[in-house]
């Protein structure tokens, strides 16, 4: 009977963890840059990044991590893409300058994409 207790103590905070791990939602991706881009400012170079945000979906707050570092912040919108993109892509656009600039981020299995705004 003792160790029925047990069980069915284990069996709860197991269950109140697991389900806790389920509600995060995960504000964040890696992707890949094969060429220079300019976020903002800040000049990144090709290599792999993580973005974390934070706010609601017409208002982020971007940072782009390197290593567990911040390396650059930015604004933005979130965008839905109707379905999970098939993998992790990044699109930029040319400024006048004919430097890149990173626009936006689409990571895989995730159906929401980042769209920078700049500073």
């Amino acid at each position: 009977m003792k160790s029925l207790k047990y069980f069915a103590s284990f069996a709860i905070v197991t269950l109140i963890l697991s389900a806790g791990a389920f509600a995060k939602d995960d504000h964040s991706g890696s992707f890949t840059l094969s060429e220079t881009v300019h976020v903002g400012s800040t000049e990144l170079g090709p290599g792999r990044y993580k973005a974390q945000w934070t706010g609601t979906a017409n208002d982020v707050k971007i940072e782009i991590l390197r290593d567990g570092k911040t390396v650059a912040t930015t604004q933005g919108v979130i965008k839905n893409l109707g379905q999970p993109s098939p993998y992790d892509a990044v699109t930029t656009k040319t400024l006048q300058d004919n430097s890149k600039a990173l626009d936006e981020i689409e990571f895989n299995n995730k159906s929401d994409a980042l769209v920078l705004g700049g500073e």
